[in-house]
Order: structure tokens, then C-alpha cells, then sequence
């Protein structure tokens, strides 16, 4: 698939700034003129090949992290937002997509909502909801302000886990062996004591400021404690880091700060027990192979999978990977991708796609590789998890996650060993979402595309009962 003309103005000038130079200094480094590299940075010419790699060699960064991904999320949501029926006289080409989101990406974001708050008020319209007083219809309900903060960051939130990384370092964290560690620092540094709970007791984690005593759940796994221990010296560690950070996200409302606080404490606790540097080196030499990482750290797997998708460090980042945690009835529970790949905002995810079939295998990894309507090609692995504490009579929710990588980066995988790279009938074709999705002829469509009419013939019945125009 061809990538057309490159244009990374954006890129170009954050990085001239970094590095504290001028245009004239820059461009000189680079072997340029100062006019051409004005242009580049107001996206009025493209990147050369010869400019990308002298970018690449003389800044240490892989022409990859250049030329790709940190638009992409925005891109897709963009994208999505415009195939409304509301736009349907503005059609535009994703040239011009890519140079608004790359040139303007406040406008973008201002756009991406104005139409969450259109398409919210539809829907509340729609539905007959005569509910008075609280949040509007017109605004994001906090959790998806929240969830929405964490996706343009690229899920990676640098303060934090460089103090966690620091801190694990300290600790001597990332050998699989932390319950020791991570107790004896609370109980040291915080005066805070780790004791198991009752046995009817619900909670998984309970703390007592006054008390100074933490109860954890008698029935919580190992990885589960050693999280919820991580998490609780997130709070008293790193507190007024986080809630800085929360602070200064701008948030609409004080729940949605609490809820972004609960986030980033969580962040925390991930990067505390699964160490950036050590995890990403680790992951590198098993060739990311999931249930190793997890007893080498100790982890869950679902811990592993999230941070595997974290690893989004500007100079040293890892595999763009896209990480998922869908339930039973397709609800997309938590979404980050670092690929190409994006997921739908509204509505559930494909049908085709092996996440489902999680389900029905549970205690395996399943693989697939799978292609987007774009031709781009991925690497799919889908496992079935349950979640929760108790015995026979207590809930015990179940997941699938689903995490992969572009087919680029297949070989870094232990999990793409023997499967047909190079054969395109090995390769099930997948969408976003049926909404925004223009396969014209899929079995599994559960709706018409929305920006598509549609062509009805009474005397021919295919896979659906429409043809798409």
C-alpha cells in the first residue's frame, strides 16, 4: 500500500525546539536550507528520504516513530467522527485529514467533540430520555473525558514512570519476587501495615489512613496483592505528582478528576511492578511471549498486555502494539493502540476479528492474522480471562484480551512463528466497526455503513439484503 507524500511538520518542529536550535541551526545540521525546512514545518513541502534518514541519524530516533503512529489516533477518530450523515457533502481525502491532524490538532480535538456532543444529543433525543439536572447531554460523561485524556496521550504519561521506574530501581523490582519488596518499603518508609481481610469480606483492597493497616483480600491472587500493594504506595509516593498531573488535564468536572486520579495512581502501579527498561528488554529476549513475561514478573497477563502497550517512550520506544479488553456481550471495556490499528469509539468492535472466539477456548492464546479495509496487515492474539475473588457462589467476570502488532513487526513475536506471512489468503479481513466499515460484501455486517447508500433488488437475496453502493 503506497503511503503517499510525507508530511511531519509538527514532528519536525518539536523536535527543532528540543534540541533548543534555530531554523538556520537546524537546518544546518540536517544539510538543508532554512527555507526548505520552513516549509517542511508549516507542512507547505513534504519529507525528503534523504531528510527523514539525516533526522534519524542525527537525533538517534527510528524513522519509524517519524514517519508514523503518533497521529494515527487521532487520525482514526477524525475519520470516524466525518462519516457522520451529517458531513455527508464533505467527503475529504485522507491527505487532508492527515495535514489537519499533523498542523492542527487542537482543531481536530475541538471538532471530535462538538460532534460526541451532537451525535449524545441525538441519541438522548432519540430514546425519549427526560432526565433533568446533571450532566448534559451536550458534554462527555467523565469517564469518557478520562478515557479520552489517556488515548490522545498515547497512554504513556512520562512523569510517572520515570518516578515509578526509579523508585523500582531503588527497590530492586522487576525479578518476579515483590511481595517482599514492595511490604517491607510501605511498612518502612509510610508506616503502613499489609494484613489479609476477613474471609467475608468483599473488598479487594481496603486501607485505613488512621490506622496506617492495609487489608488485602484473602482470596486475591498473587499478582492481584502485589498490584493493589503497588497501587497503594502510588497514592502515598507519588500523590501530589498525580494529582498535579490531574489537575492540569482541565478537566469539566471533580468526578472526572477523581477518575482520572484513580487512572494514573493505577498507572503507576503497573510501571512500578513491570519497570520500563528491564520489562522492555525482557519482552524484547521472549520475543513478547505473554505467559513468560507474566511468571518472569510475576504479572497477570492482562498487567503485561496493558503495559506492553505503554511503551511509548519518546528516544526508546517499544513495538507499537494495540492492547483490548473486551466482555462477553462485545463492550470494549479498556482500548489502547499504539499501531495503526485504532478501535471504533461508539459502538462494538468486528465480528470477525478473534477476540471473540476468546471465548470459546478458554486457557489458550489464539492467533490470526487479520487485514483492515487500508491493507494493512496485523498479527492478532486473543486469550479468555475471569476476573474477580471468591468461590462457587461469587461473580466471576470474564474477558477476552486482545493484543497484536502490525505485520512489520511480526518476527518480534514468538507467537508468529510458523504462521504464512507472505500468503494474503492467510490474512481474515477485518473492520473498525460495521458503522464505518465500507466492506461491501461481509456476512457478519450487522449494520449498513453510515456514510453508504444503500440498493435494495427484492428478487436477489445475498449476504445481506442490501447492496452497497
Amino acid at each position: 500500500m503506497a503511503t503517499g507524500k510525507l508530511f511531519i511538520g509538527r514532528k519536525v518542529r518539536d523536535l527543532r525546539l528540543a534540541s533548543q536550535a534555530t531554523q538556520a541551526q537546524f537546518a544546518e545540521k540536517i544539510g538543508i536550507s532554512t527555507s526548505y525546512l520552513n516549509q517542511i514545518e508549516n507542512n507547505q513541502r513534504p519529507v525528503s528520504a534523504g531528510v527523514l534518514l539525516a533526522l534519524a541519524e542525527k537525533f538517534q530516533i527510528g524513522i519509524a516513530e517519524l514517519s508514523s503512529g503518533q497521529n494515527d489516533r487521532l487520525l482514526s477518530a477524525l475519520t470516524e467522527a466525518l462519516s457522520d450523515p451529517l458531513f455527508e457533502s464533505y467527503s475529504p481525502g485522507l491527505q487532508e485529514l492527515k495535514l489537519v491532524t499533523q498542523n492542527a490538532p487542537g482543531m481536530a480535538l475541538a471538532l471530535i467533540r462538538a460532534h460526541e456532543a451532537y451525535r449524545r444529543s441525538n441519541e438522548q433525543l432519540a430514546s425519549f430520555d427526560d432526565r433533568m439536572g446533571g450532566t448534559t447531554p451536550l458534554e462527555p460523561t467523565p469517564y469518557e473525558e478520562v478515557r479520552d485524556f489517556f488515548h490522545f496521550v498515547d497512554n504513556y504519561i512520562h512523569d510517572i514512570d520515570r518516578e515509578a521506574e526509579a523508585l523500582a530501581g531503588r527497590l530492586g523490582i522487576g525479578d518476579g519476587e515483590n511481595h517482599q519488596a514492595l511490604t517491607g518499603y510501605l511498612e518502612k518508609t509510610h508506616g503502613v501495615r499489609v494484613v489479609r481481610g476477613d474471609p467475608a469480606d468483599d473488598a479487594v483492597r481496603r486501607f485505613d489512613p488512621k490506622a496506617r493497616i492495609l487489608t488485602l483480600s484473602r482470596y486475591a491472587s498473587a499478582p492481584t496483592r502485589d498490584f493493589q500493594i503497588a497501587l497503594q504506595i502510588a497514592q502515598l509516593h507519588a500523590g501530589t505528582l498525580v494529582d498535579k498531573l490531574a489537575r492540569g488535564a482541565g478537566f469539566r468536572s471533580e468526578e472526572a478528576y477523581e477518575i482520572c486520579r484513580i487512572g494514573l495512581h493505577n498507572y503507576f502501579a503497573g510501571a512500578l511492578i513491570l519497570p520500563y527498561g528491564i520489562f522492555q528488554q525482557t519482552a524484547r529476549e521472549l520475543r513478547h511471549d505473554l505467559e513468560l513475561l507474566a511468571a518472569r514478573f510475576g504479572a497477570s497477563l492482562e498487567q503485561v498486555c496493558h503495559r506492553l502497550s505503554t511503551l511509548q517512550r519518546p528516544g526508546q520506544k517499544g513495538v507499537p502494539i494495540f492492547f483490548a479488553r473486551i466482555d462477553r456481550a462485545g463492550n470494549i471495556t479498556k482500548r489502547h493502540s499504539a499501531a495503526r490499528l485504532q478501535f471504533a469509539r461508539f459502538g462494538a468492535a468486528c465480528p470477525l476479528w478473534n477476540a471473540h472466539q476468546a471465548f470459546e477456548m478458554p486457557g489458550r492464546i489464539i492467533r490470526q492474522l487479520a487485514e483492515t479495509p487500508d491493507g494493512v496487515r496485523y498479527l492478532c492474539l486473543a486469550t479468555q480471562v475471569n476476573k474477580g475473588v471468591g468461590g462457587f457462589r461469587t461473580a466471576q467476570p470474564s474477558y477476552a484480551l486482545a493484543v497484536g502488532c502490525e505485520i512489520s513487526y511480526a518476527d518480534q513475536f514468538v507467537y508468529a512463528d510458523g504462521l504464512e506471512l507472505t500468503n494474503r489468503a492467510a490474512y481474515d479481513p477485518i473492520g473498525i466497526s460495521c458503522r464505518i466499515c465500507e466492506r461491501p460484501n461481509c456476512a457478519s455486517r450487522a449494520i449498513p455503513p453510515l456514510k453508504r447508500k444503500l440498493v435494495v433488488n427484492h428478487d436477489i437475496r445475498r449476504a445481506t439484503p442490501y447492496r452497497i453502493e
